[in-house]
């Protein structure tokens, strides 16, 4: 499968990536969202031990695009990973039923009930991060949000998945979400630049469809 990123679609791949990626300041405390993308739980760890928050929630079950990759489910494999990064199995919480972003920012927020959470970073793919920002801003709007992703170059991101058809599809399905997903009240409006827009619509007539819905 192919890694690199073609020369003709750079321009517009990154104007997506550049889009979700909110840039937030980082603060307590941690929810990984599951996913095919084992970076979430690297990221968390790594934000745990430079003392970001004291406790993360690992949610996820599994997705047909994660089921060969994390058999146990998303969250469980999140966890074990920690675990072999140095986060001890006090701080981590795994919430194993959550099949889609809303389910991640709902359950979490059920389990994170008693422990009265004023603020909370999502930790995510860095093309999700606008999606569950929207998300968790409808299903939990009193809670403080900000959204974080491993701090990958685009490219670096791509070498990290191998597969720049899988990485270049999931950033325009997400893009389609942002508005489809306003429209079914399942998310917060967020604005979408003519620009960014125009890459999109792009990216689609070069053919990646795989993950519109």
């Amino acid at each position: 499968m192919a890694v690199s990123l073609p020369d003709d679609l750079r321009a517009d791949v990154q104007t997506l990536w550049d889009y979700h990626d909110l840039r937030h300041e980082l603060r307590p405390a941690g929810i990984g969202l599951g996913s095919h993308d084992l970076g979430v739980a690297m990221y968390a760890a790594e934000l745990f031990h430079a003392g970001m928050f004291p406790l993360i929630v690992f949610s996820g079950a599994n997705a047909p695009t994660t089921v060969e990759r994390f058999p146990r489910g998303e969250a469980v494999h999140y966890r074990e990973h920690a675990l072999e990064l140095g986060v001890p199995d006090d701080a981590i919480l795994v919430e194993p039923g959550a099949r889609n972003t809303g389910e991640n920012i709902a359950f979490a927020r059920r389990l994170l009930e008693s422990r009265e959470v004023g603020s909370v970073v999502l930790i995510s793919r860095p093309y999700q991060q606008r999606r569950a920002y929207a998300t968790c801003k409808k299903l939990w709007p009193e809670v403080d949000v900000i959204c974080a992703s491993r701090p990958l170059p685009l490219d670096d991101y791509i070498e990290s998945i191998g597969d720049v058809d899988r990485v270049i599809n999931m950033l325009v399905g997400d893009t389609q979400r942002i508005t489809a997903y306003a429209e079914r009240g399942f998310a917060i409006h967020q604005e979408i630049s003519n620009y960014v827009m125009a890459a999109y619509k792009r990216l689609i007539r070069a053919g990646y469809v795989k993950r519109l819905l």
